[in-house]
């Protein structure tokens, strides 16, 4: 199996993909526990200081002003834990959870957290058994960070509540903790803030619909592609030359993308109209527009989710003396280690991770709004240059796709409802200490859903066009390009039959979404095309 090791200034997507959902295991190197260590140093001097300091000898939010005397700390810590584990709502799909904990683990092996290495360790060993605590839906404001997502976690370190099994059942924590030997935590200062304080819900979502939009623009520019061919339109609005004229980078490569795709189709450029087409229509003309401009919205989301992932989210957070010396620095000499101080901070506002989750919402809404558009102009044969109406294999009798278009607009009105912003909404709480926060998990949640949308609004589209590109082939004897076919092809042998009379459709849907989902797509037409988006392009 697969290991990544924690690598808090050098983290990737992929890591924590492998480790969300491939079930990497983790690894912590000695020389990260050392600085760990000696970041706990400053946090012992502290709480053994008569000054007071938020989370090592205060209580929290807007009960900060008390001082908690040392003898009730370990109280405190496990206390927070314990009130915080307040979501409610169906359960967090296991991925999401299992890139919350591992995000929360690279924090806190940034030293920036002060816990002890015993916590971080015992962390990893949760993710390491496969043990995946019980987090809800709705409880967490994107500020202070994810806090009851992030409590559910800590609490099954405690051996409480419940979590689900390597096996997938649903059991009490300390009956997974004992049975693989994993003992149960007992926080000291600072340590159950330092568990709950981070954007790392938002951003494990975040980068998750970053990899599987990837993926998606790449399936929609093939079925736009396909489309324009079974509308037997032109493919010159694809020339270079015009998407230089407007240079987003974004444009210029989903316009190559449909350009692979129609080389030596023989459909292109065919009118069977009394009045020959000047220009298609703007869902076929303007498609590389649109899912170009989603491609380089995904670009900026990609760079924050970078810089998100570099990031160390804690409050308060451990800063060290000498203009904040690097890791090495204080590991390769100790004498320096405890020097330091805990500053309170800002860093963990959602705001920037909820912006841009709020903008791919908007992209993949109009994404899924036009390929919706081409798949009606398919199925109306007063629209589709020949085609039977509906696509039916004898129309009146068999209706074809006709209440297959029905469900991408039932889709597309949903992800237009999931477009309106989560970000700009905010409810003060903690008794108006924390008065402003960014809604960010709510921003993701959305976004989730909104995904899945276009997946299934592509499927749909890729039914329609692979059946409309076999139908003209076999009336006019025109044959669709190599990667059509090579598209065509794939999906039949995936189990999405051709034309024919009406039969249940809805299983052959869910087949084409997860066909488009997995990348089986763009595979089949790569086989044929080579690389559809070179790197550089």
């Amino acid at each position: 199996m697969h290991t990544v090791v924690v690598n808090p200034a050098g983290t990737t997507p992929a890591d924590v993909l492998a480790v969300a959902r491939h079930d990497a295991r983790v690894r912590i190197p000695d020389r990260t526990l050392t600085a760990v260590a000696a970041s706990r140093r400053i946090i012992d001097d502290l709480a053994a200081g008569s000054d007071p300091v938020y989370g090592v000898s205060t209580g929290f939010g807007a009960l900060a002003v008390r001082h908690i005397a040392p003898d009730l700390r370990v109280r405190l810590q496990h206390h927070i834990v314990r009130s915080h584990a307040a979501g409610t709502g169906p359960r967090v799909e296991r991925e999401v959870v299992r890139a919350l904990m591992f995000l929360r683990l690279k924090t806190l092996c940034s030293g920036r957290t002060g816990v002890r290495p015993v916590v971080v360790r015992a962390l990893a060993d949760l993710l390491n058994a496969g043990i995946t605590p019980v987090v809800h839906e709705y409880g967490s404001l994107g500020c202070s960070g994810d806090l009851a997502p992030l409590a559910h976690c800590a609490l099954t370190l405690l051996g409480e509540g419940e979590a689900e099994g390597p096996d997938g059942r649903i059991r009490p924590a300390a009956e997974l903790l004992a049975e693989h030997d994993l003992t149960p935590l007992e926080l000291h200062e600072k340590e159950g803030l330092a568990l709950l304080n981070g954007t790392d819900g938002m951003l494990g979502m975040l980068l998750m619909a970053c990899a599987d939009l990837e993926t998606l623009h790449t399936a929609a520019d093939i079925t736009a592609a396909l489309t324009l061919e079974a509308l037997m339109g032109t493919d010159r609005v694809l020339d270079p030359a015009l998407h230089a004229l407007r240079p987003h980078p974004g444009q210029a490569a989903s316009a190559a993308v449909m350009r692979r795709v129609l080389a030596g189709s023989e459909l292109l450029g065919h009118h069977q109209d009394e009045e020959p087409r000047v220009q298609d229509a703007y869902s076929v003309r303007c498609a590389p527009q649109v899912s170009g401009a989603g491609r380089d919205t995904l670009a900026h989301a990609r760079l924050v989710a970078e810089r998100e992932l570099a990031a160390a989210v804690d409050n308060p957070v451990v800063l060290f003396d000498v203009l904040d010396e690097p890791d090495a620095a204080r590991v390769d000499n100790p004498d320096r280690a405890g020097m330091g101080r805990v500053e309170s901070n800002g860093n963990f506002h959602g705001a920037p991770v909820g912006y841009v989750l709020d903008f791919l919402a908007i992209s993949v809404a109009d994404l899924a709004s036009i390929a919706e558009r081409r798949t009606d102009r398919l199925l109306d044969r007063r629209r589709s240059h020949g085609l039977p109406a509906f696509l039916a294999d004898d129309p009146g009798v068999d209706s074809g796709l006709m209440i297959a278009q029905y469900t991408q607009a039932g889709l597309v009105s949903e992800l237009k409802r999931l477009a309106v912003p989560a970000s700009v909404d905010s409810i003060p709480s903690s008794a108006m200490q924390e008065d402003h926060v960014s809604m960010g998990w709510s921003a993701a949640r959305k976004l989730r859903t909104a995904v899945d949308g276009l997946a299934r609004v592509i499927g749909v589209e890729l039914c329609a066009a692979t059946r409309a590109l076999e139908l003209r082939e076999t009336a006019e004897g025109l044959r669709p390009g190599p990667a059509a076919r090579a598209a065509v092809a794939a999906l039949r042998a995936a189990g999405v039959p051709g034309p024919g009379p009406d039969r249940h459709l809805a299983p052959e849907l869910e087949t084409a979404t997860g066909f488009v989902r997995s990348g089986a797509l763009a595979r089949a037409v790569e086989e044929v095309t080579g690389p559809l988006v070179p790197p550089g392009e």
